[in-house]
Order: structure tokens, then C-alpha cells, then sequence
């Protein structure tokens, strides 16, 4: 970043003093010094004031004081932003963050002869920058910068050989800057181009000739390739910053050279390779970050550099140990190491000779205990150390640490009581703790927490009640205590968190009624998780119009009666999971209108009745990717209008929302469970990927509708345990994104379609107990299935049965499918049940000469299907080996 420290003489904005000089002359002499200033120098005052002039008009729409005092008839000296040499020649105009607007009419400014300081920063001009800029040979500073110059260039410059410093920084400037007419300005000592989108180039051997250069600002500014080793000419650099850039390639040793640097960032690059030898020579840096690049290696070379006050390296590939020195760094403020590889303990005085303001390791392999005394000084504002392997307690130290704002140690294994005091710590506004083995309750304390906005404690070993001064605490908007041990009910004085966006208390050992309350009692809730507790009675009839929730969980509770019809008015609902409940209903038709939901579990309640194929019109479930109804008492067929309708099955999204709310801090991931093979399997962060439909173990009828061949992406499918009927419809071979497929215990019969060895991802196969025949289709993912993917199907044959298939199992049922198939050809009418009847009482001898007569008489080919399933089938061979061939079947 671009720091406004100036350097050099020219900085000065004094406006000359000649008139108190007056002071020292005789008053008889004066009058006539007055009539001097005033009258004589008019030719030239008059000229400049043209000039002036023409520049206010130019910049008349800005919403600024800064002109009012350019009249004509005052003195040039008292106008504001002015100053002249004393030859009463305009030198300098000055005039940043004046709220400016409008187009330099550089073609009258640059006609000022003696200007040498042309400053406009932090304004808001715009338009063109002409070439009459080359006219303005004198400047020695040149400020345009943090302007809006959107779309246009930046001219030739080379007569501006005098020019010292240089600001085009964050101005919109793009195209090609005209790197070569910094050749003339041997004596540049500040050069500032960053954030501009100049065309991409590499780095310009015309900075590397500026010897003289104390600042070098060209972040973001499209330069890309390597940092050549002539870097190291510039000894005189006080600031290299070269960020957000395309540069790649090792960093030269060669900057060790570069003994004067304060401050050297590189970060948001591809650089790779080690911390180059030499960096310990530069001592006087205090400003230090090569984040977001690719670097390895250790920290050795930055053990030396105790003056650092701020060290960024986070995102990178760095690995071994943090130097023990750093632990005596008695500037370093700021420290951020996080994603990386490092191991082993941090210094155990990290942060107490400082007063540390920040710190994040997180992300690394970092063991041991936590550093006591990073808050010593009382200024650490804020502590993350999440996703390692630290140990031990969190050190009382920290209770006392009133300037903390964020505290973060999640995914640990700290272990312990939570210091009594870091619940109610004043300015805390999110305390991470999850993912821990931390014990001990919530403390009424929390009523001090008045800044307290994220509470994250899941998945740890707190226990006790939920304190009710918790509902003193009105600027939470997410409380997420899940997975933990704690009882008793829910405070009713909870619903004055008016703010609250995420309330996850799943998976603990609450019960209880829900507070009725809970339905509306935050406009501005998105997530409420009461899943895997205790609660008992029915759902709180409450939901409000107009209300933000898109996740409501209630799984494994013992709620019963009927579902609220005010859930219609979650309208924004995405997820809706009432699993493994008492909950004692018809299927809500009305859940139709939520036109947003993605995941619907009801699983393992007591929903009854039909579901879908009614009348309804429109367009209803176009969003759901997953739905689990299994374990219910719902009957009739299924429901082919929905499954027509399941949008989100059918067509792959890698840009879909996923349905979770994640805000500042807060991490949470919604998450489902599905069960695959009676495993219970817990998916999280894949719901954008996983689509599946469980209507198992219910009472449904009739046969599976082959509209389900186009839901594609369908991932999981299970009808397991219903009363369906007719054949496997050979469509269900289109859904190519299938893992897995259970059919089993229902009433299905016919063959397994040859087809389904398309499914190459299908991973989980079960077909048991229903009343399938004939061979099991050979070769790709069906190599992989054992004897219990077909157990209870008495006519199935082949690998890997034990089951040889033959002529007398393969006859009947191939005969009656073929019939089935071909009974809308007039021969299947006439002749050709007659050729079957024929066959099957005479002999198969018989019935298979007639075939091949009707086969070599170019009759319908399903019979042809006869003899070559015959030839195929007689001596099958597992592993798709082919069998080996007979003589001439027909002779």
C-alpha cells in the first residue's frame, strides 16, 4: 500500500513572506513598497491570473470552499493552493483532497513557466490527460494520482526530466505507460504507478536505472515475468512494493542488497522457490509480507530482522519451525503465518515484548500449548490459532484481555475449563472455540459480552444449562453450541436477541418444548438447528410472513402431532429436515409452494397417505436435491409429477447456491444424513453435488416410472421395502451419475436390464428379494457386485451366482419378455404366440427349428434375439469372456 510520507523540500506548501520584510524598512518607504508589489509585476500577475482562472472554470461543478478565495480582485499569494517564487512567478499549485471534479486544462496550466509543483491527489478529475502535460518542463512533482481517469493513457513524458516525484497511483489509468520516458529522470526519487490497469509487461529496465529511487510503488499494475537481479542497484530504496501483480519465479538474492528498505511487499504474486539468502541483511525493515505466493523453505533468514513490526507470509507452501528469535522481536505488532506447513511449538515469549495487536497462525501443524502472555501489554485485538495441533488448557491470561475483539482457537485439542472472564470479555465480538475437548459450562458472565457477536463453541464437552443472561447478550447474530453436552431448556427470554441470524444447538441433551416464540422471534434468522435433543410436543405454529429462514432442522427429537401450515410462510426456505420424529400427518401438499427448498428429509415419522400425482399445475420442486421420505407409512404410487418436475436432478449447476448461510465468522455448513445400505453417511460441504431420492420403507404400489431415467445427476436412488411391481424400466440406464441403486424388497419381476452396465459410477448395488430372472448383466461396475446384491431372486443366473444360466432357466422368461416386447406387431398377434406355444409344449428342439425357418425368411428378428441369447447364454462366461462358439445352430 502506498504510505503519504513525503520526502525532500518540495513538500513545502509556505507561501512567500516578502511583505513582512516591511518591517525592517523606514515608513516614509512603504507606500511606495505597496505601489511596487501592486502595480508593477501587473503584466506578469495577469497572465497567471488567466491562467487561474481558466482552471477554476474548468473545475466549477466541484462541491468545494477551496475557490473562494480565487477572485480577481485579491492577491494570486492569498488564493488557497497557491504559491509563487519571488519573482511572482506561480511555482506550485496545490490542491488534494478538495472534493475536485472535472478536466485539467493542462494546455493553460503547463503555459505557467516557472511551475514546479503541479499537485491534485485524492480528487475526483477525470477525462483525458493531454500532451500539453510535456509542456510543464520544470515540474520536479507531479501528483494525479487517486483520480478517476478511467480509460485513458498516460502521454509521453520525457521533457519532465526534472521531475523528482511521480504520483499516477490508483487513478483508472490503463494501456501502455510510457516506461521509456523515465530514462531523462535520473533524479526520481518517489515513483508511484500502482493499481492502475496498464497492459500487461514485464518489469521495466528503465526503474532499474533510477538509482536515486527511496519509494517504488508498482503494485497492480500488470507487471508480470521475473524481478531481475538489478534490483539490487536500487540501494537507496526506502519502500519496494510490487503486490497483486503476475510475477513468478524465485526473488533474487539479490534484494538483500537493499540494506535502506522499511518496508518490502510482494504478496499476491506466483513467486516460488526459498526465502532468498540475504534478507538478513536488511535490518531496518519493519513492514514485511510475501503473502499469497508459492515460496517453501524455513523462517532462518528472518531471524536476524528484530525491528519488524509487521510480518505477513500467510498462503504459502513454508514449513519446519518458528525461529525462537522472534520470540524477543520487541516491535512485531502484527504476525499472520496462516496455510502453511509449519510445525512444531511457537516461541513461548511470542508476543510479550510487544504490544501485539494481531496475530494468526492458523492452518499450520503446530503443537504444544498456546503462548500466555500475547495480551501482556493489554492491546491484542486479535488471536487466531485455528486448525492446528496445540495441547493444554487456554491460559488465563487471556480472560484479563480486555482490547480483544476476536478470539479464534477452533479445530484443536485443547482440553480444560474455558478461563472463567473469556465469556464476558467487554469488546469481543466473535469467540471461536469449536472442534475442541473443552469443558465446563457457559457462565452468567456472557452478560458482559456486550460487543459479543459470534459464539462458536460446538463439538466440544461443555455442559450445564444454557445461562438466561444469555439473552442480555442483543448483538449476537450467530450462537452455534452444538455437539456438546449441555441440558435443560431453552431460555424463554432467549427470543430478545432480536439480531440472531444462526441458532445451532443440535446434538445435545436439551428438552423441553420449543418456546413458541422461536417461529418469528428474529426477522433476520436464517439457520435454526435444534436437531438430536430432547425436545418434546409439537412445532411452534409461529413462522411468520415475511421471515429469512432458508435451514430449519428438528431431526431426532420426539416431536409429534401435525406439521404448522405457517411453514408456507418460509418462503426462502432451502433445507427442511423433520427426520426421525413422532410427527403424525398427511404428506403436506402446500410444501409445493416453497419454490426455494433443495433438501427435504420427513424420513422415520408417521406421514401417511398418497403423495403427488394429483392435479396440481405448475412448477413445484424445481430446486430439491435431496428428498428422504423413507420409514413412513406413505402409500399409493409414486409420484411421476413430481419426479417431472425435479429440475435440479436432471441438470448439472457447478455455480448453484449452496444451501448454507456462512457470514463473517460464523462457519456454518448445513448438513444432511442419507443412508446407503443401512449406513448412515453425514454429508457436508457436497450438497451443491449430491442428489438423491430414499422413498424406501414405505407402502407404495405399482411399477417405477420411467420418467425417472432423466433426473441424470441423480446420485443415490432407493425404493427398497415398498409393494412395487413390473419390470426395472430400462431408463433408470440413463441416470448416468448413479453411485448407488436398492430395488430390493419389493415385488419386481422380468430381467435386469443389460442396460444398467452403462452406469459406470454405480458403486452400491441391491436387487434382493424381489422376483427377477434371468442372467445378471456381465462386465464393468457389475464385476464388482457380490451374491447379496441379488439374494431372494430364485431365477437369477450367472456371476456371481453360484447359478449357471442354461436353456431351461433362460427359455420361459426370455420367451414371455420377447413376447412382451414385440405384442403390438401383427406376427406377435398371429403366427408368433403360436411358434411359442409350439416350442414350449413340443420340446425346445422344435421351437427352435421353427425360429431359425422364420429367421432365414427374413421374418420379424425377436425370435432371431432367441437363437443368438441362446448361443450367448448356453456356456456364459463371467469377466465378459466370450463364450466359445458352436456349429450351425439351425442345421
Amino acid at each position: 500500500m502506498i504510505k503519504v510520507k513525503e520526502l525532500g523540500n518540495l513538500t513545502s506548501t509556505k507561501k512567500p513572506t516578502r511583505l513582512r520584510k516591511v518591517a525592517s524598512m523606514s515608513p516614509i518607504l512603504y507606500p511606495f513598497y505597496l505601489l511596487f508589489c501592486f502595480s508593477l509585476p501587473s503584466g506578469i500577475q495577469s497572465s497567471d491570473l488567466q491562467i487561474l482562472m481558466k482552471l477554476k472554470s474548468a473545475l466549477q461543478t466541484s462541491n468545494t470552499n477551496v475557490f473562494s478565495s480565487w477572485e480577481s480582485g485579491n492577491s494570486i499569494y492569498n488564493f488557497t493552493g497557491i504559491s509563487c517564487n519571488s519573482d511572482d512567478s506561480i511555482t506550485e499549485i496545490e490542491l488534494p483532497y478538495q472534493n475536485l471534479t472535472g478536466v485539467l486544462p493542462l494546455d493553460s496550466i503547463c503555459q505557467l513557466q516557472s511551475l514546479e509543483k503541479l499537485s491534485f491527489g485524492f480528487n475526483y478529475l477525470h477525462g483525458p490527460i493531454m500532451d500539453d502535460l510535456k509542456n510543464c518542463v520544470k515540474l520536479q512533482y507531479l501528483d494525479l494520482g487517486n483520480n478517476l481517469f478511467t480509460g485513458w493513457s498516460v502521454p509521453k513524458i520525457s521533457s519532465l526530466s526534472q521531475l523528482q516525484y511521480l504520483h499516477l497511483n490508483a487513478s483508472g489509468f490503463s494501456g501502455i505507460f510510457p516506461w521509456k520516458s523515465l530514462q531523462n529522470m535520473t533524479g526520481l526519487v518517489w515513483l508511484s504507478l500502482g493499481d492502475n490497469p496498464f497492459n500487461p509487461t514485464p518489469f521495466p529496465n528503465e526503474v532499474l536505472l533510477l538509482t536515486n529511487l527511496t519509494w517504488l510503488y508498482l503494485s497492480n499494475c500488470g507487471i508480470q515475468g521475473t524481478i531481475p537481479a538489478e534490483i539490487g542497484n536500487l540501494k537507496e530504496l526506502i519502500n519496494l512494493e510490487l503486490a497483486d501483480n503476475n510475477m513468478t519465479g524465485e526473488i533474487p538474492v539479490e534484494i538483500g542488497n537493499l540494506v535502506n528498505l522499511w518496508q518490502l511487499e510482494l504478496y499476491n504474486n506466483s513467486f516460488t522457490g526459498k526465502l532468498p539468502i540475504g534478507l538478513r541483511n536488511l535490518t531496518k525493515l519493519e513492514m514485511f509480507d510475501f503473502s499469497n505466493n508459492y515460496l517453501e523453505g524455513d523462517l532462518s533468514e528472518l531471524r536476524f530482522l528484530s525491528n519488524l513490526v509487521s510480518l505477513q507470509l500467510y498462503q504459502n507452501e513454508l514449513s519446519g519451525q518458528v525461529p525462537a528469535e522472534f520470540g524477543n522481536f520487541t516491535k512485531l505488532v502484527n504476525l499472520s503465518l496462516y496455510r502453511n506447513s509449519f510445525t512444531g511449538p511457537l516461541p513461548y515469549d511470542l508476543g510479550s515484548w510487544a504490544k501485539t495487536d494481531f496475530i494468526d497462525v492458523s492452518e499450520n501443524f503446530f503443537t504444544g500449548p498456546i503462548s500466555p502472555d500475547m495480551c501482556k501489554h493489554g492491546t491484542l485485538r486479535g488471536f487466531f490459532m485455528l486448525q492446528n495441533n496445540l495441547t493444554g488448557e487456554i491460559p488465563a491470561s487471556y480472560a484479563n484481555c480486555s482490547t480483544l475483539r476476536r478470539f479464534g482457537v477452533r479445530n484443536n485439542s485443547l482440553s480444560g475449563n474455558i478461563p472463567i472472564g473469556i465469556w464476558g470479555l467487554p469488546n469481543v465480538a466473535t469467540i471461536d472455540i469449536s472442534f475442541n475437548d473443552i469443558e465446563g459450562p457457559i457462565t452468567s458472565d456472557i452478560k458482559n459480552a456486550k460487543s459479543l457477536v459470534n459464539l462458536l463453541a460446538g463439538h466440544n464437552r461443555l455442559s450445564g444449562e444454557l445461562p438466561t443472561e444469555i439473552s442480555e447478550v442483543t448483538s449476537l447474530k450467530s450462537i452455534q453450541l452444538n455437539d456438546n453436552r449441555l441440558t435443560g431448556e431453552i431460555p424463554y427470554m432467549i427470543c430478545n436477541v432480536s439480531f440472531l441470524e444462526i441458532w445451532d444447538i443440535a446434538n445435545n441433551g436439551l428438552k423441553g418444548k420449543i418456546p413458541q416464540c422461536l417461529g418469528n422471534f428474529s426477522y433476520y434468522l436464517r439457520v435454526m438447528n435444534l436437531g438430536m435433543n430432547n425436545f418434546q410436543g409439537t412445532i411452534p405454529d409461529t413462522f411468520a410472513k415475511g421471515n429469512q429462514l432458508r435451514t430449519i432442522v428438528f431431526n431426532d427429537n420426539n416431536l409429534e402431532g401435525l406439521l404448522p401450515k405457517s411453514f408456507i410462510n418460509c418462503t426462502n426456505l432451502e433445507v427442511l429436515d423433520l427426520g426421525n420424529n413422532k410427527i403424525n400427518d398427511l404428506f403436506p401438499y402446500w410444501f409445493e409452494a416453497l419454490t426455494n427448498l433443495q433438501v427435504l428429509v420427513l424420513k422415520s415419522n408417521k406421514f401417511h397417505g398418497p403423495i403427488g400425482n394429483h392435479n396440481t399445475s405448475g412448477v413445484f420442486f424445481f430446486k430439491l436435491r435431496i428428498l428422504d421420505l423413507s420409514h413412513n407409512e406413505l402409500t399409493g404410487l409414486l409420484p411421476r409429477n413430481y419426479f417431472e418436475n425435479f429440475n435440479a436432478m436432471m441438470i448439472s449447476d457447478e455455480g448453484r447456491h449452496e444451501p448454507h448461510y456462512m457470514g463473517e465468522s460464523s462457519q456454518y455448513q448445513d448438513s444432511v444424513v442419507v443412508t446407503v445400505k443401512g449406513v448412515e453417511i453425514k454429508l457436508e460441504r457436497i450438497l451443491t453435488i449430491f442428489t438423491t431420492i430414499d422413498l424406501s420403507s414405505n407402502k407404495f404400489q405399482g411399477v417405477i416410472p420411467e420418467v425417472l431415467g432423466r433426473l441424470t445427476i441423480l446420485r443415490l436412488l432407493n425404493l427398497s421395502h415398498n409393494s412395487l411391481t413390473g419390470h426395472i424400466p430400462s431408463s433408470v440406464a440413463k441416470l448416468s451419475a448413479l453411485e448407488s441403486l436398492d430395488l430390493s424388497s419389493n415385488s419386481l419381476t422380468g430381467e435386469i436390464p443389460l442396460q444398467l452396465t452403462d452406469l459406470t459410477f454405480l458403486a452400491m448395488l441391491n436387487l434382493s428379494q424381489n422376483q427377477l430372472i434371468g442372467p445378471i448383466p456381465q462386465g464393468k461396475q457389475f464385476a464388482t457386485f457380490e451374491n447379496n446384491s441379488y439374494d431372494g431372486n430364485l431365477r437369477l443366473c450367472g456371476f456371481p451366482l453360484s447359478i449357471k444360466c442354461s436353456t431351461n432357466t433362460l427359455m420361459p422368461p426370455l420367451l414371455a419378455s420377447i413376447f412382451q416386447e414385440d405384442n403390438n406387431s401383427s406376427f406377435a398377434r398371429g403366427f408368433g404366440w403360436k411358434v411359442v406355444l409350439i416350442g414350449y409344449g413340443c420340446g425346445f428342439l422344435f421351437g427352435l427349428v421353427m425360429g431359425c425357418i422364420v429367421f432365414l425368411n427374413g421374418k420379424p428378428q425377436w425370435l432371431a434375439r432367441i437363437v443368438e441369447g441362446e448361443r450367448n447364454n448356453k456356456k456364459r462366461k463371467p469377466n465378459n469372456q466370450r463364450p466359445r462358439q458352436r456349429g450351425n445352430e439351425c442345421i
